[in-house]
C-alpha cells in the first residue's frame, strides 16, 4: 500500500484506451501523482473509474477538464492527430506533458510543441516505453557489443480483430503503421549504431477497403547508416495480416549475432498487449571460429522471463516523468532523439507514397 505524500502532483489523463489505462493506473499507484480527472469522448473513461475504484472525476472535453481541474501534468494517450491541439492547450495552462508515441503527426507540430515548452519552462516527456524495459537495454547493449557494421532486421505485425481493428483503422485515418509503430524500433535502431541515417526506402500496399485510400495497412522501410550499418522493419495491421512471422529482433554484426527469441505465439494477437514487449529470451551467437572452421563458443542464452509486465513498464515511464519534474532534469537530448525517430519514420513514409529512396543532407 502507498501513502500519500504532501504536494503531490496533479494529474489529468487524457484518453482512457489502452495506454492510458496503464498510465493511469500507475499514476493511481504512485504517492507522487494524484489524478484529478479522466478524459474521454467514449465511455472508456467509466470503465477505467470503476478498475480504479471509481474515485475520479469524469470529463468528455479536455479543455473543460483543464480549466475545472487546473492540473499540474497531463498525460495524453489520444489517436496521434490531436496529440499538438492537446499538448499546446495544455502547456498554456503551464501544465508537464506525458504523451504518448509519437509526439504529434508532423515535424512541425513536434517542434512547437517542444518550443511552448521551452516558453513555459515545463516538462515534455514521449512515451518511447522500450527505453524503459530492462530486456531491451540489454538487447542494445549487446549489439553494441558485435562490432560494425551491423544488421538489423526487426518486425511487429498484428493480426487484428475486433476492437482493434477498429483502433487500427482510427490510428491509419493519420499515421501509417510503419510510422506510429516504427518509431519504436528505429529509435533502437539510432541507439544501436550511434550513427546518422543516409537514406531510407519502403514499400506499402493497402490490403483493405476499410482504411483511407491515401493509406497503407503492410508496410516494409530499410535504412542506410553512416557507419555502413543497415536495418529494415516490417509492420502490418489488419485481419488478412499473417502470424507465421510477426516477430522478428535480430542484429548481426562482424562478432556474431543477438536475437530476441519469443516463444509466445499469442503476442501475434493486437489485444495482447504484453506480447508487443515480451522478449522471453535473448540469444546471443558468437561467430568466432577454431581452425577446423567450428565455432569457438557455444550460443549463450539468457531467460528473461522475470521481465517486468506492461502495467509495470508503464509505471516506470511515469517514475522517469515524475522525476524529470522533480529533479528538472534536462530533456534536450530525449526529445531531439523522439523528434528524430519521427523525421526517418516520415521519410521511409514519403518513400512508400513516392516510390523512391529518400536521402538525408
Amino acid at each position: 500500500m502507498y501513502l500519500k505524500i504532501m504536494n503531490p502532483i496533479k494529474i489529468l489523463v487524457i484518453g482512457c484506451g489502452n495506454m492510458g489505462a496503464a498510465h493511469a493506473q500507475a499514476y493511481h499507484e504512485i504517492p507522487d501523482f494524484e489524478i484529478c480527472g479522466l478524459v474521454s469522448r467514449g465511455k472508456s473513461k467509466e470503465a477505467l473509474n470503476q478498475q480504479l475504484g471509481g474515485l475520479y472525476q469524469l470529463f468528455d472535453n479536455y479543455e473543460e477538464a483543464l480549466h475545472i481541474c487546473k492540473p499540474d501534468a497531463v498525460c495524453i494517450s489520444t489517436y496521434p492527430d490531436t496529440h499538438e491541439g492537446i499538448a499546446l492547450e495544455a502547456l498554456k495552462h503551464h501544465c508537464h506533458v506525458f504523451v504518448e508515441k509519437p509526439l504529434a503527426d508532423t515535424i512541425s507540430g513536434s517542434e512547437r510543441i517542444i518550443e511552448a515548452a521551452k516558453e513555459v519552462n515545463k516538462k515534455v516527456v514521449v512515451g518511447y516505453i522500450l527505453r524503459h524495459h530492462p530486456s531491451w537495454m540489454l538487447f542494445i547493449n549487446e549489439a553494441k557489443k558485435l562490432g560494425k557494421p551491423l544488421v538489423m532486421r526487426m518486425n511487429l505485425n498484428q493480426q487484428s480483430q475486433g476492437y482493434m481493428w477498429e483502433v487500427h483503422k482510427n490510428l491509419m485515418k493519420s499515421l501509417s503503421p510503419i510510422v506510429d509503430c516504427g518509431v519504436h524500433y528505429i529509435d533502437i535502431m539510432c541507439q544501436m549504431t550511434q550513427s546518422k541515417p543516409i537514406s531510407v526506402s519502403a514499400i506499402g500496399v493497402r490490403l483493405s477497403e476499410d482504411i483511407p485510400q491515401d493509406n497503407y495497412n503492410y508496410g516494409q522501410l530499410q535504412i542506410r547508416f553512416e557507419d555502413g550499418s543497415v536495418g529494415w522493419y516490417e509492420a502490418g495491421w489488419g485481419p488478412m495480416i499473417s502470424d507465421t512471422a510477426f516477430f522478428i529482433k535480430d542484429v548481426i554484426g562482424p562478432k556474431g549475432a543477438v536475437s530476441i527469441v519469443s516463444k509466445n505465439t499469442e503476442a501475434s494477437l493486437s489485444d495482447n498487449i504484453e506480447g508487443h514487449t515480451k522478449t522471453e529470451n535473448i540469444k546471443i551467437h558468437f561467430a568466432e571460429l577454431n581452425a577446423d572452421n567450428t565455432f569457438l563458443k557455444k550460443d549463450n542464452w539468457i531467460n528473461l522471463q522475470e521481465e517486468p509486465d506492461h502495467n509495470e513498464l508503464c509505471k516506470r515511464e511515469q517514475l522517469y516523468f515524475l522525476k524529470s519534474i522533480r529533479e528538472n532534469l534536462d530533456l534536450s537530448e530525449h526529445l531531439t532523439d523522439a523528434i528524430n525517430s519521427l523525421k526517418i519514420a516520415f521519410a521511409c513514409d514519403a518513400a512508400v507514397r513516392k516510390g523512391k529512396t529518400i536521402r538525408f543532407s
